[in-house]
């Protein structure tokens, strides 16, 4: 990685479902990730609550863990509000806070937040502009290099390499992982974060998985089929192993240590059960076990 930025960590958690939680319990959720040891708290932003305060809630609710904004919507902010944001969380809570960039979908852009889509990764340069042109912030404060793109094919990856202390990489195989390091090249922060189901064997998880791997397809059906995986639409047994690890937590602490080896620098843990009205915490506590002892 370049300059040093804040310490994710070799494991964290992608805490996918926080809106789904009134804010007490995102708040008491954040703590119990924090007490089992995990490095990084994660989480995206879409329809739910607003990127900027849904931070600095985890911030203020926790006392060590990294808070990254995994997905900041793009058009959810100018890029003035963003930075100005970015700097204040950063003064409040300093070494603790990671912006990490999304460049939306067109139907949220338009349909939800009344924008004109623009096609990547052309938008997301322009915002970086924008972002590192910004005037405003607290006193005494300058623009952090320490940003990440949410990114998948490589020409965001290349940006992210140019332009972000490096990337984040949602749900895709160890052999993604491979040829992101190579495009990312050896300095990048190179985060990726797995999709998975814990349960007391793979008999038990293989149903979710492969309703989870489903619903991942569709933004990934051309890089998969770059990766070998052909029948993609098919929904085979390899192609659901491969995008979501299932099974004992033992099983998910192997493709993490399978990311890492394949140059990962962090992997966060986005964990599918079959309901989301209460934070997983059981299930977290049982990764920790494998992963953090």
């Amino acid at each position: 990685m370049n300059a040093r930025g804040p310490d994710l960590g070799r494991v964290g958690i992608w805490a996918g479902d926080l809106d789904n939680h009134p804010a007490a319990g995102v708040r008491e959720a954040a703590a119990a990730i924090e007490d089992l040891g995990y490095g990084t708290l994660w989480f995206p932003e879409t329809t739910g609550r607003e990127a900027m305060a849904q931070a600095a809630i985890l911030l203020s609710a926790t006392r060590r863990i990294t808070v990254a904004a995994g997905m900041a919507d793009i058009y959810a902010r100018d890029a003035v509000t963003t930075a100005a944001a970015q700097r204040t969380l950063e003064e409040a809570f300093p070494g603790r806070f990671l912006l990490g960039l999304w460049e939306s979908h067109p139907s949220i852009a338009e349909d939800v937040r009344g924008h004109r889509f623009s096609l990547p990764p052309a938008a997301m340069r322009s915002y970086l502009d924008a972002l590192d042109a910004a005037p405003f912030g607290p006193p005494a404060t300058t623009a952090s290099p320490h940003r990440v793109l949410a990114a998948l094919d490589p020409g965001m990856l290349a940006l992210a390499t140019e332009r972000a202390w490096g990337a984040n990489v949602l749900g895709m195989p160890v052999e993604h992982t491979r040829t992101a390091r190579a495009v990312l090249g050896p300095d990048a922060l190179l985060a990726v974060t797995q999709l998975c189901v814990v349960g007391p064997d793979r008999s038990h998880t293989a149903e979710l998985a492969r309703t989870t791997a489903a619903a991942a397809l569709p933004n990934r059906r051309t890089l998969l089929h770059d990766l070998g995986y052909e029948d993609a639409d098919t929904l085979g047994d390899r192609l659901v192993d491969a995008l979501v690890a299932h099974g004992h937590a033992g099983d998910i602490a192997r493709r993490v240590q399978e990311h890492l080896d394949a140059g990962a620098d962090h992997v966060s843990l986005h964990l599918l059960t079959a309901t989301s009205r209460t934070p997983p915490k059981r299930q977290w506590e049982q990764l920790a076990a494998h992963l953090l002892a």
